[in-house]
């Protein structure tokens, strides 16, 4: 394996002595708030195979989210599900291939994507640095807890299989991974690519690239903010979520990433204490992280962790 050690380059996370007391705190209010759900077919999005569904939630804070959600027309038992998390520019696709693959299959648009931003649009860039100096108003904390909810939606369904639910994404998609999956020990399988929001402030320094270059542009214009910042992004940070992961879980970093710099994503493994854990480094890739060598072991992965026959 061409490791990069995280200890190498100076892994600063810090793990606030109350994170758990914010999160849980944070699920406990987000339990409170009736899904009011609506689910209507969407005939035009629907192939042969596969029918597509706009389903809309309501989120904390009162916000109105947006997601796809897609099953097999074919089906005569329950079915293993999968929430598929969004990147942070592009919008969710909707995913009629993991439908065909014989999955329920939910993707997120969390606040200020398209679809659920009429309520809440800081834009692109924008998002990373909303309120970034206060943890009660961070973007982030309504944007995490728009993603948690996807499991709510699924555990809802009568056609889902609540013991097979998995989740998975790439970049801000594997972040969203790492959190959805720390914070719902009812995930049984995740699947995160080049995971963005893991060790902010030490990416910042291992890259200038968009994202994460909003938090130095920020800083620049705010530099006496930044002991605030480190202490928001704290509560934030994929490393300190991986300690809650429970489930298998499977990583994919690309070694030459300069989105998502890889010393972050080897933090990340290293923190995540499930011994069903493994990491698969891409030499000779970027942001795309090896996706196209990697696509089988994603499929094998999910396949085998939520028995899918």
């Amino acid at each position: 394996m061409n490791r990069i050690s995280p200890e190498l380059h100076g892994t600063t996370v810090k793990r606030p002595e109350d994170f758990d007391d914010f999160w849980d705190h944070l699920l406990t209010q987000s339990v409170e708030i009736p899904l009011n759900m609506t689910m209507e077919l969407v005939p035009l999005r629907c192939t042969p195979e596969v029918e597509v569904y706009d389903v809309h939630y309501d989120s904390l804070d009162g916000v109105r989210i947006s997601g796809w959600y897609c099953l097999p027309r074919e089906r005569t038992e329950k079915l293993p599900a999968i929430a598929h998390m969004p990147g942070y520019k592009s919008d969710p696709s909707i995913p009629r291939k993991l439908a065909q693959q014989g999955y329920a299959a939910f993707s997120a648009a969390p606040r200020g994507k398209i679809r659920s931003n009429h309520q809440f649009n800081p834009g692109y860039p924008g998002l990373l640095t909303y309120n970034i100096v206060d943890r009660n108003t961070y973007a982030y904390r309504g944007f995490y807890i728009d993603a948690v909810r996807v499991i709510d939606f699924l555990l809802f369904r009568d056609e889902v299989d609540s013991k097979r639910i998995g989740v998975m994404g790439s970049s801000q998609g594997g972040g969203l991974t790492i959190v959805v999956s720390a914070l719902r020990p009812e995930v049984k399988a995740a699947v995160a690519g080049a995971p963005y929001l893991c060790g902010f402030m030490d990416a910042i320094k291992l890259t200038h690239t968009y994202p994460y270059q909003e938090i130095r542009d920020y800083l620049r214009l705010y530099p006496e903010r930044e002991e605030a910042v480190c202490n928001t992004l704290s509560y934030f940070d994929g490393i300190n979520f991986a300690p809650r992961i429970t489930c298998p879980i499977m990583i994919y970093i690309g070694l030459q990433d300069n989105v998502c710099p890889p010393e972050t994503g080897f933090a990340v493994f290293d923190a995540i204490v499930t011994q069903d854990k493994q990491i698969h480094p891409y030499d000779g890739h970027g942001h795309d992280a090896g996706a196209v060598h990697h696509s089988r072991l994603i499929n094998d992965f999910l396949k085998n962790h939520l028995s899918l026959s």
